[in-house]
């Protein structure tokens, strides 16, 4: 999804078993859609209880791609207009592809003699989806400046792009910074990181921010830049053994898991949560959000293997990685449909569903990169 395979680089199983855990753990977050999308599905004690089960659990799948992002591209060796004609470009044109067909879906799937029903089954957070073709022309024009319900995924893309944009610039930075003031920066960081909450519990308005101002004490030090910079941070070599590996990452992991699930429970205990209150502990940029990446992340470098049939298996489907995510949410809903056909019990609908979705969604990738010029299509 990252889409940051370089070929100067010697290959790297860890990270590939990483993309693969990250994959798999993105599609999974979005198989809790149909359990959380709305105060009906809540009000439902088993889809409640597990889809804040899974839905906390899977909080790190964003995070882990802007660190490996961070970990293969910091410092930028390139001219920043390199380097913008050769990331851009692959990850732009299947972004505009793939948001012009899930905002047509709704009205061709309407069209096709679907119905409204049908649309919410695959578009979870698509209540009342309009069968207009001028509908979704207009949802397509807005395509430049903002994402839809049917192509929520595609929020991240406008976020990659401007990771992108901003990398050369914090490079310069990062390429003459010492181990200590990388970690003075990952400690404002993390300051900043507690904003989402105390806006909600304390103030609106914080540090200078103000009717007037969005602009704040901890804004030029916030969002998803820290995340490129642990993962650089966190990606150099330890001597840690793997039995200090796990007595550190499973506590933080469990800390930061114990936090969203709680929040997540207790925020949506009002069935009129507003959409940003359902959100909350859900934040990607957030401190248990934070705690559960870097565990997963300081885990999986410490693995192993030595097979290459698997070493082969993890590399072919990580190469299609930012095809899998670009396509993945067409299969959501079929796949959720096709548990409760089969009478998949609630607490393995998720994982059943994500596997079902990862499978489908592989396929067609595999298939769509044997087409000439499939870099367009498929990253």
């Amino acid at each position: 999804m990252n889409n940051t395979t370089t070929a100067t680089r010697p290959h790297i199983v860890w990270l590939d078993v990483l993309r693969f855990v990250a994959i798999l753990m993105v599609i999974a977050c979005h198989c809790t859609d149909p359990f959380n999308a709305s105060p009906e599905s809540r009000a439902n004690p088993d889809f409640n209880f597990w889809g804040s089960a899974y839905g906390s659990m899977l909080r790190a799948c964003v995070p882990l791609f802007v660190m490996m992002t961070g970990f293969l591209l910091l410092p930028v060796k390139q001219e920043a207009s390199v380097f913008y004609k050769k990331r851009i470009p692959r990850v732009f044109f299947p972004f505009l592809i793939w948001s012009v067909l899930f905002n047509l879906a709704p009205w061709f799937i309407q069209w096709a003699g679907g119905s409204a029903e049908l649309v919410t089954d695959f578009f979870p957070y698509a209540p009342d989806p309009s069968a207009s073709l001028t509908d979704a022309l207009k949802e397509i024009a807005m395509i430049p400046v903002t994402f839809t319900v049917y192509a929520t995924p595609m929020w991240y893309i406008y976020t990659l792009i401007g990771l992108y944009l901003y990398m050369p610039v914090f490079s310069a930075w990062v390429e003459k910074a010492s181990d200590k003031g990388k970690r003075w920066f990952l400690g404002i960081w993390g300051v900043s990181l507690f904003i989402p909450y105390l806006m909600e519990f304390v103030s609106h308005y914080l540090f200078g921010t103000c009717s007037w101002n969005a602009y704040g004490l901890f804004y030029y030090f916030a969002g998803f830049n820290g995340y490129l910079l642990l993962g650089h941070y966190l990606g150099k070599g330890n001597d840690w053994s793997t039995g200090k590996t796990l007595t550190v990452t499973i506590p933080l992991f469990l800390i930061g898991y114990l936090v969203t699930f709680t929040g997540f429970r207790y925020m949506t205990s009002d069935p009129h949560v507003s959409e940003e209150g359902m959100e909350l502990f859900f934040t990607y940029c957030s401190p248990n959000a934070m705690l559960m990446t870097a565990a997963i992340f300081l885990l999986v470098k410490k693995v192993r293997i030595s097979s290459p049939f698997i070493c082969g298996a993890l590399a072919n489907l990580t190469k299609l990685g930012f095809g899998v995510y670009c396509v993945h949410y067409f299969f959501i809903g079929p796949s959720y449909l096709l548990t409760l056909w089969l009478g998949v019990p609630v607490p393995a609908i998720v994982p059943v569903s994500a596997i079902f979705t990862l499978a489908a969604s592989w396929m067609f990738t595999y298939l769509l990169s044997k087409l000439p010029y499939s870099k367009y299509i498929i990253g």
